[in-house]
């Protein structure tokens, strides 16, 4: 395989969220063969596969294009959606679904933002399935726009590393990067939030409802870490971590709602929350609930499954105190202190999702708050504790 054709699958392959994305396509339309493929005048090349069917293809194989409706769709810049080629004048008689044996197939086209056409993602069933429904429809574009808008994410950043010359270029260049990934990421996750939205009204099918839902938790997922990195370039570039600081007497509600928001999430793991009589406190309220969300979310990720995360939060001589704390392999003191480091994730349990700023942003919100967090680890448990002085 030429050595562009091999760049253009790495390009696909380094992009996380393609397995889920192929994942979700498959369990939405029902089709046993989903994948990727980089399309071009010449050549056909896949570069992600889902494969139920046991089709054979596997990334970096090629097909001879000239047997393949991409082809249409490259030269035409047009989707094609069939939902069963017995029945369809235009495809009944063409030589594609006769040589691949299929009776129901889509094929989005993908263009990169310049408009230059990259290729599909396609999916084909030797069964008829109803593809051309609008929603469904919606629902595949959108898809190929998040795969687009990733894709091109992917090159600036390689490129963005190849001509950095020096430790500190790449600091700020990286920062500029997210600032602008941060906000062009908003409008293709509202339009999957969108089209799930209009997903679940429109299926019945429990198991079909639970992919719907899985793509609104992953929105949200993909939200925060937007969030995240907003935040984080408010602190390094801007004017830090800004507060809306007011007196609440209603803290342990809002520290509730996080904990049961996140058993809601996680409800094959434990969460046990002490919360004692607290006093008011003059806080910013929605940051207080994203510092301990993200200390529950590090613990749920690296705390052993087997044992029950800790929450706590006291008023204790004038202060308030909240600590979460997990069992699990202790952590050497050398990494305690990297713990809240931008871009720092322990170890632990390797493919961990975030990209991690949790706890930096913990940090970050506790110094804007004039108070500090620290973190010990000993006797295989592991705690963080927020402390803020002066309650109102």
């Amino acid at each position: 395989m030429a050595v562009d054709l091999r760049k253009r699958v790495d390009e696909i392959q380094a992009i996380s969220a393609v397995p889920k994305i192929l994942e979700t396509v498959a369990a939405m339309t029902g089709l046993g063969f989903v994948c990727i493929a980089h399309v071009t005048n010449d050549a056909w090349v896949t570069c992600a596969v889902l494969d139920q069917l046991e089709f054979g293809l596997k990334p970096g194989d090629e097909l001879d294009v000239t047997t393949t409706l991409c082809e249409e769709v490259r030269d035409t810049g047009r989707a094609v959606i069939i939902d069963n080629v017995a029945e369809s004048e235009q495809y009944c008689a063409h030589h594609t679904p006769r040589i691949y044996g299929f009776q129901s197939y889509f094929s989005i086209p993908i263009f990169r933002t310049d408009g230059s056409y990259f290729g599909t993602l396609c999916g084909l069933d030797p069964r008829p399935i109803k593809l051309s429904d609008t929603v469904t429809v919606s629902t595949l574009h959108l898809f190929a726009e998040l795969i687009s808008k990733q894709l091109e994410d992917e090159v600036r950043l390689e490129a963005t590393r190849t001509d950095l010359s020096s430790e500190r270029e790449t600091a700020e260049l990286r920062e500029q990067f997210i600032a602008v990934l941060g906000h062009d990421l908003r409008t293709p996750l509202g339009a999957i939030a969108m089209g799930a939205d209009l997903l679940a009204l429109k299926v019945a099918q429990p198991e079909l409802l639970s992919v719907v839902e899985r793509i609104r938790r992953s929105a949200r997922r993909m939200s925060a870490l937007v969030d995240d990195v907003v935040d984080f370039t408010r602190g390094r570039m801007g004017s830090g971590i800004s507060l809306n600081m007011r007196r609440h007497d209603n803290i342990h509600e809002t520290l509730e709602q996080v904990v049961d928001e996140l058993r809601g999430l996680h409800p094959q793991r434990e969460i046990r929350a002490a919360f004692a009589p607290l006093h008011c406190l003059h806080c910013d309220l929605e940051r207080l609930a994203q510092l301990l969300s993200n200390l529950l979310k590090n613990a749920l990720v690296h705390g052993s499954a087997e044992a029950p995360v800790q929450v706590e939060a006291r008023s204790e001589d004038g202060r308030f105190v909240l600590t979460v704390s997990n069992e699990g392999r202790e952590l050497p003191k050398d990494v305690l202190g990297q713990l809240f480091k931008p871009y720092w994730r322990a170890a632990s349990r390797p493919g961990s999702e975030g990209l991690g700023l949790g706890l930096y942003i913990v940090d970050q919100i506790a110094r804007a708050h004039g108070g500090r967090i620290d973190a010990v680890s000993s006797a295989g448990r592991t705690a963080f504790t927020f402390v803020l002085d002066g309650q109102a």
